[in-house]
């Protein structure tokens, strides 16, 4: 498994010139957007008319490899948006599991089922039973540090020290994707990891900010951040909330993202 970045220990701080020079190495691996589209499967927000929501997030990201960022909290509701979507579980190629909660693992099961040929990248701090039954099914990489997933896709590593959480970078030929189950490690920090470790600027931040118990103010400094970043366009999910959304939308105009179940993002379409 090829490592995005050589991590130097030295009195915990990580040298800036290794990080300097894995950025540099990263950033000839890119994906062009005319070939990547991203479907949102499950989330608790709907878009698509006839198709079910619940709480919780998956989306499916589709370029050389076909990859399903979490599997949201029903197996069941999540094989029936498939379906409805034309989407078959045996074409995936990749899980990706951001942290441990059941809204975001709890269609696992239904998924490994389906396909057993599946690679699934899970965080370390994962407990050793939940290993254990993938294991049975499918074969697990355990992601600590940034790690390359495949050409061009990334995982940031597992952030934060409580609920740790790794999120998900698609390095396109406009910028960055970054995409988040719940950003319970701060979804600024998140994408100033993600934009540190790639050197890229950052075309899209989608999936749950976790904003729903934020006042405004907090909030909209958060909007300041990424606009400071230079996040081009935005499409907050599942957790983020009513409120979030409706200030990102203010902020935003025309290049926030109405998300929700049955959304499809064509990569190639954003400028």
């Amino acid at each position: 498994m090829k490592r995005l970045l050589l991590i130097l220990l030295a009195s915990s701080i990580v040298t800036c010139v290794g990080l300097h020079e894995e950025s540099r190495n990263v950033q000839s691996e890119v994906i062009e957007s005319k070939n990547l589209s991203i479907v949102i499967l499950y989330d608790n927000n709907p878009y698509k008319e006839g198709l079910k929501t619940g709480w919780g997030f998956s989306c499916l990201i589709k370029a050389k490899k076909t990859i399903l960022f979490d599997t949201g909290g029903d197996g069941t509701i999540l094989l029936e948006n498939m379906e409805k979507l034309g989407i078959n579980p045996e074409e995936i190629d990749i899980v990706v599991l951001s942290h441990i909660h059941g809204d975001h693992v709890g269609g696992l099961k239904s998924i490994l089922e389906r396909n057993g040929k599946v690679v699934v990248y899970l965080p370390k701090s994962f407990p050793q039973s939940f290993k254990e039954y993938v294991k049975r099914y499918a074969r697990v990489v355990e992601v600590h540090e940034p790690t390359e997933i495949c050409e061009g896709i990334y995982s940031t590593g597992e952030l934060g020290w409580w609920i740790k959480e790794q999120a998900l970078i698609v390095n396109t030929d406009k910028g960055l994707i970054v995409i988040t189950g719940c950003a319970h490690p701060g979804i600024v920090k998140i994408v100033k990891t993600a934009k540190d470790l790639l050197g890229n600027n950052v075309l899209l931040v989608m999936g749950g900010f976790h904003l729903f118990n934020k006042s405004n103010d907090e909030i909209l400094k958060i909007v300041s951040d990424f606009k400071e970043l230079g996040v081009r366009y935005v499409a907050p999910c599942h957790c983020s909330g009513d409120t979030a959304g409706e200030l990102f939308r203010s902020e935003y105009g025309e290049n926030f993202i109405s998300a929700g179940v049955g959304k499809i993002i064509d990569i190639n379409h954003l400028r």
